[in-house]
């Protein structure tokens, strides 16, 4: 593609911060009450994070080496010991990990157990249904039940070690062209890439980010769009993995929202990164990109969480995004959750770019996004002219593994109609 100038005018957009009211705190007779209730809803919450954990822990125990399979005892006990330490030490392991401090290598462990846990459990309750069948029609046994516990365990590592494989490498890139009525003709054939849930964390991937931004310059871009998740710690920690997004190429823009994980770990610190490394912040507002006569709006959003964060002049706040824009030219909007949709299609968004729901990432966990996001991969169109892409993502969160829900670099190629 040959080379393009463009002129980009920004437009940023400013929030009242309310300082709180000290004076509408409860008295001290009332906070006795809220209390109780606060504290009864972190037992119920803790009472069924336990029966979710003992369940994903104890039904492949069940499937291996208790349903009918009748091992040695010395197998049985081996087994029965490496679940038991598996289930206890697993919530410390992700409180280590994943809380405050960050613990790298309690986060590796947890995020592993997670995934291995996870394709047991699900292969585990097929393997039990074909075995209660078989039961039932009179050809159970020993060496059936045996059977199907090796099914069981080979399944899951062909999948587990083929998933790793899927989540380290580079993604393949997804090519795919996207008709966009008002795009002006001096605009038809712009190439925007997108990133997204790069998830830097604490496996090191820096050689793994520079290998992607190679990929990405290969694409000869005309917006490179980062949407979000882009680490699960903060940007010192994940400074060196952050590093290679500074080498990669845009002619017109490279633009970056915050997804619900920078929430977790330093927001703002992350907006700031990006600035560094050459990236427009979206941090609700917009740029309009000119060439050949013709403008496009890029607008971003913060996450929808960003809000209930409680970090100041945070939050998803699209028609401080869209402010100073004359509504006749077309626009394009990053916004890390597919569900915000709703609200663009209200505004009369063109293409609405996310990502967060990595594919399911390791299936079948996909239905269970499903119930929270309206889409779980690739475009769709929602009303008369609203079309969104959901990225799989680039990276992974927690498990290294990707199960039926592959990672990928999108190139998207804008056309008028």
């Amino acid at each position: 593609m040959e080379s393009r100038s463009a002129r980009v005018s920004k437009s940023d957009t400013g929030g009242v911060v309310v300082p709180p009211d000290t004076d509408a705190a409860p008295s001290a007779p009332d906070a006795g009450p809220a209390v109780t209730r606060s504290s009864l809803r972190r037992r119920l919450g803790g009472g069924v994070v336990f029966l979710v954990l003992a369940l994903l822990f104890v039904l492949p125990w069940w499937t291996l080496f208790g349903f009918g399979v009748h091992w040695p005892f010395p197998v049985f006990l081996a087994g029965t010991v490496l679940f038991s330490v598996c289930l206890v030490s697993f919530p410390f392991l992700m409180v280590a990990g994943h809380g405050h401090r960050h613990v790298d290598w309690a986060a590796r462990l947890a995020d592993t157990m997670l995934g291995i846990i996870w394709v047991l459990f699900t292969w585990s309750v097929l393997g039990d249904l074909v075995h209660l069948v078989l039961t039932t029609l009179g050809a159970g046994g020993v060496d059936r039940a045996r059977l199907i516990a090796a099914a069981v365990a080979v399944v899951a590592t062909t999948l587990l070690s083929w998933g790793h494989y899927e989540a380290m490498r580079v993604p393949r890139v997804k090519r795919l062209e996207v008709r966009i009525p008002r795009l002006g003709a001096g605009l038809d054939g712009t190439r925007v890439v997108v990133l997204a849930d790069t998830h830097y964390g604490p496996i090191d991937r820096a050689g793994w980010s520079a290998r992607v931004a190679e990929a990405v310059n290969a694409l000869d871009a005309d917006i490179v769009v980062h949407a979000g998740d882009i680490a699960d710690g903060t940007p010192v920690q994940r400074r060196e993995q952050s590093a290679p997004l500074g080498t990669i190429r845009a002619r017109l823009a490279k633009v970056y929202v915050t997804g619900n994980h920078e929430y977790f770990s330093q927001a703002q610190g992350w907006l700031d990164r990006m600035a560094d490394l050459g990236w427009e912040p979206l941090h609700n507002r917009h740029l309009v990109l000119r060439h050949g006569g013709d403008q496009l709006v890029l607008a971003g959003v913060d996450d929808v969480t960003a809000e209930s964060s409680g970090l100041a002049g945070h939050r998803a706040n699209l028609l401080g995004a869209l402010e100073g824009t004359d509504g006749e030219h077309p626009v394009l909007l990053v916004a890390h959750q597919p569900k915000y949709v709703g609200q663009a299609a209200a505004a009369g968004i063109d293409l609405q770019i996310s990502g967060h729901t990595h594919g399911g990432q390791i299936w079948p966990f996909n239905y269970l996004v499903r119930i929270d996001q309206p889409v779980v991969s690739g475009l769709s169109r929602h009303g008369e002219r609203t079309q969104l892409y959901t990225s799989r993502g680039t990276g992974f969160w927690g498990p290294p593994f990707r199960v039926f829900a592959p990672s990928e670099i999108s190139l998207l190629t804008l056309r008028p109609a």
